[in-house]
């Protein structure tokens, strides 16, 4: 076996279709020697149909991130797939319709909880779920969008990424001393079906086409998924509480 992450052992969350950025994480990373395991709620058999289209099928675990329940029985429910794990990816996040698309100043406290539940403190909990399985040297990689400034119809989502992005830093800072890494990745906009939920989310889309200095495809996840590999490697051993762009360049440059 070779590869970046030969014999690594990877839980990765949020592929709902072949066009998620965690569905492109997964293929990668078993290209790269990695044995996958999935997780996924509410739309079970779509994402048991996904991971079939994988270089080998993944086998899929029922997870919902606001579950204590599921929270507690995750490790034991990866150990039925493998020993242990080398690296976590956390790609999950949702806010109500209330939450985005121009509503900021509308969307009641429920339905903010509920996008800062799923989409931020979820990133801690996922890593502490996961935290039995790992040793030092291994990761958690999180997928974030660039929560430094305020983006018109992102509204509570953007809130939620910027706390997703100071969990980020928290969960390196604690759990450092058990020699696990923490990282995070900002992805330019990308035709994903989270993306189709935001309305008029065409606005990210146009601005990075003609801002961005490296151009940027809507439609290709794999520069974001390489960039979570690299951090689930031993590439990085002495990087964590970081946040890598890979938006084309477009966070670098001003109006």
């Amino acid at each position: 076996m070779s590869g970046l992450l030969a014999g690594k052992r990877l839980l990765v969350t949020g592929v709902i279709t072949d066009a998620s950025i965690a569905f492109s994480v997964a293929k990668l990373a078993q290209e790269n020697g990695a044995q996958v395991v999935l997780t996924g709620y509410g739309r079970l058999s779509l994402v048991e149909r996904i991971a079939k289209r994988l270089p080998e099928p993944a086998p899929v675990i029922e997870l919902d991130v606001t579950s204590t329940e599921h929270l507690a029985g995750l490790a034991d429910k990866v150990r039925e797939h493998v020993d242990g794990l080398d690296g976590v990816v956390h790609s999950i996040g949702f806010a109500p319709q209330s939450c985005i698309g121009g509503g900021f100043l509308d969307a009641s406290w429920e339905d903010v909880a509920t996008a800062l539940h799923v989409s931020t403190y979820s990133y801690k909990s996922l890593a502490i779920a996961a935290l039995p399985l790992m040793s030092p040297g291994g990761a958690v990689v999180g997928l974030t969008f660039d929560a430094s400034q305020a983006w018109q119809v992102y509204d509570w989502m953007g809130v939620a990424k910027a706390g997703l992005e100071s969990v980020s830093r928290y969960v390196a800072l604690h759990l450092g001393k058990q020699g696990i890494r923490s990282n995070l990745v900002a992805a330019g906009p990308l035709r994903t079906m989270a993306a189709k939920s935001i309305p008029g989310f065409e606005q990210f889309e146009d601005a990075w086409t003609k801002r961005a200095p490296l151009g940027w495809d809507l439609t290709d996840q794999e520069p974001a998924a390489r960039a979570c590999l690299a951090l689930l490697s031993d590439w990085f051993p002495a990087t964590t509480g970081e946040i890598v762009h890979v938006d084309g360049g477009f966070h670098a440059i001003g109006a």
